[in-house]
């Protein structure tokens, strides 16, 4: 049964949320490996060898929302808080210029510090100085008018991950200010404005059952974005989650396999949480159909104070400058790290 649903995904992009929940409860490392090939050859159709690499710019760990899982949460006072400074963003970008990055990626908590009007001057002056380079925002929750704002401005991809299509396990991860319908209403509204959007999901998440993954996966087939950024949950100690047990790597593979198969144009990372619980984790996701991967152009000073988790990789390979070690790791695999903006690829 699980063969023929899989093999009915292949063919029409597409189940049932009852079909996806089946095809999540009889994971089998046979049925992986089987989805993991047909999602390579899925994206080989489209993307070949290719490896696309974003610069990570993580401008501030200053956030207003009290996310559960979060370590930048605003209630956790161990959190050594900083934030960027316009030149030293644009200086993150220079290098990062020079390294043969053509997308450059600013993350960072909801710190009210970053109005539109901040943003708007740091958008320019990046486009201004790399014409011929994507910028992607992961900045949160903002109004229409804002995003409209900042796309204007020269913002080419918002990331904004959904964390689950399902309202209640969304209300058991996120405060009471915090709402499910004002997330989902973010994300059609970046659509409409014209971004190339970005939506994900934890795997393994507290709470989490494979309903809500199911769930996930019919939102991301029913949603179209062009991007996916999914990765295994991992606690980190200063939050009420800290006990909780971490995703898996063979899970979120799985599901990176799956989600490829439902849209084989999707920009899909290997994240630096696979990375962080598998020494192999990046290339095992390449291996599952992703194609991206996004090492850190920040300020070393600053890497391990962005802790969204525990023990995230902060140094070594996971730096820009180590690119050429990320370029061999993939190299090894069969891929190739490109020097392109990486754009989404409709046909």
């Amino acid at each position: 049964m699980s063969r023929e649903l899989a093999e009915k995904l292949i063919k029409n992009h597409s189940l049932t949320v009852d079909e996806y929940k089946q095809l999540i409860d009889n994971y089998s490392p046979s049925l992986a490996e089987f989805l993991a090939l047909e999602a390579v050859k899925a994206r080989k159709e489209i993307y070949g060898n290719t490896v696309y690499t974003r610069g990570l710019i993580e401008i501030s760990n200053i956030c207003k929302n009290d996310c559960t899982y979060c370590g930048i949460r605003r209630s956790n006072k161990n959190c050594d808080r900083y934030r960027l400074t316009e030149d030293e963003i644009l200086q993150c970008a220079d290098e990062g210029y020079s390294l043969g990055f053509r997308t450059f990626v600013m993350q960072g908590g909801e710190d009210a510090y970053f109005t539109d009007d901040v943003l708007v001057s740091i958008i320019k002056k990046i486009k201004s100085n790399h014409p011929d380079c994507a910028i992607t925002l992961s900045l949160g929750e903002r109004s229409k008018e804002s995003y409209k704002r900042l796309y204007d401005a020269g913002a080419d991809r918002y990331l904004l991950r959904h964390e689950t299509a399902d309202k209640d396990h969304y209300e058991k991860l996120h405060p009471e200010a915090m709402s499910f319908d004002n997330r989902m209403q973010c994300l059609k509204n970046l659509k409409e404005i014209g971004y190339q959007v970005g939506c994900g999901f934890m795997v393994g998440s507290p709470c989490q059952e494979s309903i809500h993954l199911a769930k996930d996966l019919k939102f991301i087939e029913e949603f179209k974005p062009h991007m996916c950024g999914i990765g295994p949950f991992i606690p980190h100690k200063d939050t009420p989650f800290k006990d909780e047990k971490q995703g898996t790597v063979e899970l979120t593979c799985y599901l990176l396999s799956i989600i490829r198969l439902i849209n084989p144009h999707i920009l899909l990372p290997s994240t630096t949480a696979l990375g962080t619980i598998d020494p192999s984790g990046r290339e095992k996701g390449i291996k599952a159909g992703a194609n991206v991967v996004m090492p850190n152009l920040s300020p070393v000073a600053v890497r391990k104070k962005y802790e969204l988790y525990d023990n995230k990789i902060c140094t070594g390979e996971e730096s820009a400058q180590c690119k050429d070690c990320l370029s061999m790791r993939m190299k090894s695999i069969g891929y190739e790290i490109v020097t392109d903006r990486g754009d989404y690829k409709n046909v």
